[in-house]
């Protein structure tokens, strides 16, 4: 990723449905709107993501295209999930939309413990973020602490065998066909125990 323009990262498109060219996402701006609602300098900022507080100046200002490293530890300190950070949150009440994404065409995001699949990717002011994930990680200890954001989450296995570890209850297999919905607040982290990856439905409420 090293060398494009973040503003190029994700395209969202237009809210009125016409045909004109998809409005790029200043992932720069996102970032810094999400540091400035929660009232952190870019300094607290930095040292909760684990980054030089000068990465995160040319971040914010679209002189630096992060790293796949740099957006995990991004969202890590945000208390966000990956694909969040591509998604801006709109209230806007928008009627009549749809969009199709065909299998293999949602933008791939990879960490060092999931691949994800943004899906619908396509329409913004979304109020909930699907996504696909292929599950790498075999062990607790590939994951820098829980994962935790706002909302509400909701967890389908589409094949392979999962364990889902939260804050506040006891780790719990799951097999193709089994789903949890639980409070994303709450630390959550999936592993495979599967000798193949796992693959899995994510859908991340966004209002």
């Amino acid at each position: 990723m090293t060398g494009r323009d973040p503003k190029s990262l994700i395209t969202i498109a237009r809210a009125n449905g016409g045909d004109d060219e998809a409005e790029p996402l200043d992932l720069g701006a996102r970032v810094r709107e999400l540091r400035k609602a929660r009232d952190w300098t870019l300094e607290h900022a930095a040292n909760q993501a684990g980054l030089a507080r000068s990465t995160l100046s040319k971040i914010e200002n679209g002189q630096m295209s992060p790293t796949y490293e740099a957006l995990k530890k991004l969202a890590v300190g945000l208390q966000i999930s990956v694909p969040q950070l591509f998604t801006q949150p709109q209230r806007d009440q928008v009627n009549g939309r749809m969009t199709v994404t065909k299998s293999g065409d949602g933008s791939a995001h990879a960490t060092a413990t999931y691949e994800h699949e943004l899906l619908a990717d396509g329409l913004s002011r979304k109020q909930m973020l699907p996504y696909r994930a292929r599950v790498r990680a075999r062990s607790l200890d590939e994951f820098d602490g829980w994962v935790r954001h706002d909302g509400e989450e909701f967890l389908y296995v589409l094949t392979g065998v999962v364990k889902l570890y939260t804050e506040f209850y006891e780790p719990i297999e799951m097999r193709r066909g089994d789903s949890a919905y639980y409070d994303a607040a709450m630390g959550h982290n999936v592993i495979s125990v599967s000798p193949e990856d796992a693959m899995i439905l994510w859908v991340t409420s966004l209002a």
